[in-house]
């Protein structure tokens, strides 16, 4: 069997790094029987600056993006159907506030030594887009941790210390020093890089043609 690494770069607060995942997964569904996949996530951070009390999402992004708050929601409300279509639950994403989710990457870089690193980040998706928590909020991220089944007191103290910080920082470095500037991006191999939220097709087709090149 054919062996495929993808290394996703992505943060918490990209909705479309939480839809890039899912088409991901169903692209990896599809080529099971031919390939063995292997995934490891690394931190980015949109808004790496963000400080203190978050604000509502639609006037920040308008901002950003210099475009208006009705654009932003048609744009936001277009992703949450298609989250929807993907089993993902964005129900509260246009209610959601601003926030730093440096903290919440640690805890990525800590469920990742159990083995349990990418339903963390499902688990903080879910969070942030389902239920439109602070993913800053120690008590938000407490809860996810529960909600998994891992050592909550642990993952306190994880939060507490500056653990896994300068592995957050050693992967923001490395990838924008390599040139990643948007998210998500998928590095496969080593090697490839496939950038944004691409179909499933998309991705299968990729992934065919890399074997190929391996062979």
């Amino acid at each position: 069997m054919k062996k495929i690494h993808i290394d996703i770069v992505s943060d918490i607060a990209c909705p479309w790094c939480a839809i890039g995942y899912a088409r991901l997964e169903r692209a990896m569904e599809q080529l099971a029987s031919e390939y063995e996949f292997s995934v490891q996530w690394h931190a980015f951070e949109l808004n790496p600056d963000h400080s203190g009390e978050g604000g509502p999402i639609l006037p920040a992004l308008a901002r950003k993006y210099g475009r208006s708050e009705e654009e932003m929601r048609a744009t936001q409300s277009q992703m949450m159907t298609i989250a929807k279509d993907l089993g993902l639950n964005f129900e509260r994403m246009q209610e959601r506030f601003t926030c730093n989710t440096f903290d919440a990457h640690r805890l990525v870089k800590w469920a990742g030594e159990q083995g349990r690193q990418t339903e963390m980040k499902q688990a903080l998706f879910d969070a942030y887009f389902g239920r439109a928590e602070d993913v800053s909020d120690h008590q938000n991220l407490i809860r996810c941790v529960d909600g998994l089944g891992l050592d909550s007191a642990k993952a306190r103290e994880v939060l507490k210390s500056d653990d896994y910080a300068k592995m957050v920082r050693e992967d923001e470095l490395t990838y924008q020093q390599a040139g990643v500037s948007a998210v998500p991006a998928f590095i496969i191999n080593g090697k490839y890089l496939i950038s944004g939220a691409q179909e499933p097709d998309t991705l299968v087709q990729a992934f065919e043609e890399i074997g190929t090149k391996s062979e």
